[in-house]
């Protein structure tokens, strides 16, 4: 961080108080933003299994039990959300890794029955480094 008294408006003082204030948000500032990045991971990869269940060329391939398991794991995810927007980064992450356990076989298994999609094909890497 600079901090700059370009028109002698500040004190050696403030600018001291300033900078003490910055380094001890500092690490707070990280946790938040690690928290939020975990948080947008959870919500971009729930949406995007929505879409995957919503496309036209996949819908036919999911059998109905299958497509109301991850329907469902989804809402949870989402939901989970709402109710925990605060939530520390590694509860996002275990709520992920619960939603991954719901669909990855179920998207494994439409992939592997020759029902990819474009642009789906590195999903099961978006939960990878995320053990905490």
């Amino acid at each position: 961080i600079t901090i700059t008294n370009d028109k002698g408006r500040l004190s050696k003082a403030d600018i001291e108080r300033m900078v003490n204030e910055a380094e001890r948000y500092k690490e707070e500032d990280a946790r938040n933003k690690e928290r939020i990045e975990a948080k947008n991971a959870l919500e971009n990869y729930t949406y995007s299994i929505k879409n995957s269940l919503a496309d036209e060329k996949l819908r036919d391939k999911v059998s109905e039990s299958d497509r109301s398991a991850v329907e469902a794991a989804c809402k949870d995810a989402l939901d989970f959300i709402d109710r925990n927007p605060l939530a520390d980064k590694h509860e996002f992450e275990s709520e992920q890794k619960r939603l991954e356990g719901v669909c990855m076989p179920i998207m494994t298994k439409l992939y592997s029955a020759g029902g990819g999609a474009p642009g789906m094909g590195g999903m099961g890497g978006m939960g990878a480094g995320m053990d905490g």
